[in-house]
């Protein structure tokens, strides 16, 4: 019904394009001829990237129609993705597949539809994206019910979604290759709940859960290939790990320790159990590097940054992400007690450039940030700061300032930066806004957690001249992040 309802809505230009490129061409056993195309409504830069495990393998120019095409005389089978900053999403080729693709980017997820020769796949692979995010974005209440509610409720879900991947299975009849992603789509989106609900209930509801889960609870870990190399970039195992790494670093904290301590420890553990758990090198890489940048970005201790490198550098083969997680250290360097933000340009809700410092500059000022691809936290943090508003009343102006993504996505087409030197915030789903200077600490008022997504945030500013650098780390926290504030108390 997706697909249907979707290709209806094509334009006939589309439409001409996928009728010529899925007709049933026989292709030579050594020939891997592929095709790749589309059209990019409200397009926010002239170019989309093809890549493949994190490197890209082809930059496709917009034609003067928004539209982009390109025949691939040798395409090896597998997973890829697209990019088209500051969104990306995973596309599957098989062998001589020829495939058009249109996007909005006013609701990019929501808007892709596939159609071509191997279409029938990747509409099966957003649409069930779209299901795990729809779930992920109301999953928080189920963290609040007891474990047999809680279980009921998830497997109930997962039932429903195995209906749907098994009816798919049968229709297009994909081979195992292909499966792979499928069901990884299906199951870790799944298991990655199991991992999250203990500490997340006890974090939402002050009740410790661990101890009344059944002992079978965990068995699900036993079948689980943690070094298979094809899934080492695909977000839902991706997210699953972070979860699982989590779980079991939260299980074993020691809460007689403050919040740095606890910081620094947990992290060096999620460091040893990955070193553990991963045999492939090229795994154990990925999930030690995205330990390291989610660590640097919750802990200010510069003396604990130094023993959490040292572990990780130990541990880690991968110069390169030695490298990234050296710059990002010393960006949030620049950004301790004492030391000046740097120069970044952004660009205000009337499409003017202004720099960070003069905005700044011997005023009192919070900053807080959001990024719409952790939908939760959006909400969460503009709630927090209406609270906040509420309790200085004499600057209604800041609330001017709440403005969602749209006027940043909308003013971004008309400057003329090059992609080098693009600045961080309007290129991306992304915003930020000021409070007055004399409102409350948002660091304090909303606790570690908060204090941890500002950082998040603020690291932005700090890298607006790194946007390689910035680019991994927004797809660790967006696509992989998880944020669970606790449930509200009610008087």
């Amino acid at each position: 019904m997706f697909a249907h309802i979707k290709n209806v809505l094509l334009p006939l230009s589309t439409v001409l394009i996928c009728s010529l490129t899925s007709c049933n061409k026989k292709f030579e056993s050594d020939n891997y001829t592929a095709y790749f195309g589309g059209e990019i409504i409200n397009p926010l830069s002239r170019y989309v990237l093809l890549c493949k495990d994190n490197k890209v393998l082809d930059t496709l120019i917009l034609d003067e129609k928004n539209r982009f095409f390109k025949k691939f005389d040798s395409l090896t089978p597998g997973m890829y993705t697209f990019r088209h900053d500051p969104e990306y999403q995973y596309i599957y080729f098989d062998k001589n597949d020829s495939l058009m693709v249109r996007i909005n980017t006013g609701d990019f997820d929501n808007s892709i539809v596939f159609c071509g020769r191997g279409d029938q796949k990747n509409n099966f692979l957003m649409e069930m994206y779209l299901k795990n995010e729809s779930d992920k974005n109301n999953m928080f209440d189920l963290f609040d019910r007891n474990y047999d509610q809680f279980s009921k409720s998830i497997d109930s879900i997962y039932a429903r979604k195995k209906a749907f991947y098994l009816r798919k299975k049968t229709e297009i009849n994909w081979d195992d290759k292909f499966d792979l992603y499928a069901k990884a789509s299906l199951d870790f989106n799944h298991l990655a709940k199991k991992e999250i609900y203990p500490f997340a209930h006890e974090r939402r509801t002050g009740e410790v859960v661990s101890t009344k889960l059944p002992k079978d609870y965990y068995n699900f870990r036993k079948e689980i290939d943690f070094n298979n190399a094809q899934l080492t970039n695909y977000s839902p195992f991706v997210r699953y790990l972070t979860a699982m790494l989590n779980n079991v670093a939260y299980s074993e904290a020691d809460n007689t320790f403050n919040l740095e301590e606890t910081a620094i420890e947990n992290n060096i553990k999620k460091l040893n159990i990955a070193d553990t758990l991963f045999k492939n090198e090229k795994i154990k890489n990925s999930v030690l590097n995205n330990i390291a940048f989610m660590y640097l970005l919750e802990d200010q201790n510069m003396h604990n940054k130094k023993k959490f490198f040292d572990r990780y550098s130990q541990l880690s083969t991968d110069n390169s992400g030695h490298n990234e997680i050296k710059k990002i250290g010393d960006a949030i360097q620049m950004l301790t007690e004492g030391k000046k933000l740097p120069d970044a340009d952004l660009i205000n809700e009337k499409g003017e450039k202004i720099d960070l410092n003069s905005i700044t500059d011997g005023k009192q000022t919070v900053l807080f940030f959001w990024t719409s691809n952790a939908k939760a936290h959006m909400v969460t943090v503009h709630k927090k700061v209406n609270e906040l508003l509420q309790q200085d009343s004499g600057h209604e102006s800041a609330k001017a300032r709440l403005t969602d993504c749209k006027a940043f996505r909308a003013l971004y087409p008309q400057q003329k930066w090059q992609r080098s030197s693009a600045p961080t915030f309007p290129n991306r789903p992304f915003g930020c806004a000021m409070l007055p200077p004399h409102a409350p600490s948002l660091g304090h008022a909303t606790g570690r957690r908060a204090r941890a997504d500002q950082e998040r945030a603020l690291l932005a500013t700090a890298f607006a001249r790194h946007t390689r650098a910035y680019t991994t780390l927004e797809q660790n926290f967006s696509r992989r992040g998880h944020f669970y504030p606790r449930r509200p108390v009610t008087s």
